[in-house]
C-alpha cells in the first residue's frame, strides 16, 4: 500500500478572508449612494445626495453601512421621518448586514454642498 502524501512545511494555504476588501467596500458604497439618489427632499425636488445632505457613506469589512446626514435646517417638517427613510431603503442592498443612519447639525447645511447641477436647478449658479 502506497505511503499516504503528507503536508510539507512548504505548502501554503489558502488564504482566508475575514470580511470585505476594499473594492468590494467601495461598490457597495456605490449602490448605497444610488439608493440615496432616489430619496427626495419633500420640498425640493432634488435628492438627498446631491442636494448635500449627505455628509459620508462608509461600508466595512464586515458590510455594515454607516451614514452620516444632516438636513436642511434643525426645524425641517421631515426630521424624524427623512433618515428613517433613508435606513429602510439602504437596508435594502442585499449584501448589506447593518445600516446605521446618524444625523448631525455639525457642520450646519449650507448650498455649498449642493452638487452644481442641483446648484443650476435652483438658479443658485
Amino acid at each position: 500500500m502506497p505511503e499516504p502524501i503528507r503536508k510539507q512545511e512548504t505548502d501554503v494555504e489558502p488564504v482566508r478572508r475575514s470580511g470585505l476588501n476594499s473594492i468590494e467596500r467601495t461598490v457597495l458604497e456605490g449602490e448605497v449612494v444610488d439608493v440615496l439618489r432616489c430619496i427626495y427632499d419633500p420640498e425640493i425636488p432634488v435628492n438627498i445626495y446631491d442636494l448635500g445632505l449627505i455628509y459620508e457613506v462608509a461600508v466595512d469589512e464586515s458590510a455594515d453601512a454607516r451614514i452620516v446626514m444632516t438636513l436642511t435646517s434643525p426645524m425641517c417638517p421631515v426630521a424624524e421621518e427623512l433618515p428613517l427613510e433613508v435606513e429602510e431603503k439602504v437596508r435594502l442592498v442585499p449584501s448589506l448586514k447593518n445600516v446605521t443612519v446618524e444625523l448631525t447639525w455639525d457642520p450646519p447645511f449650507s448650498i455649498d454642498r449642493m452638487s452644481d447641477e442641483v446648484k443650476l436647478l435652483l438658479g443658485l449658479l
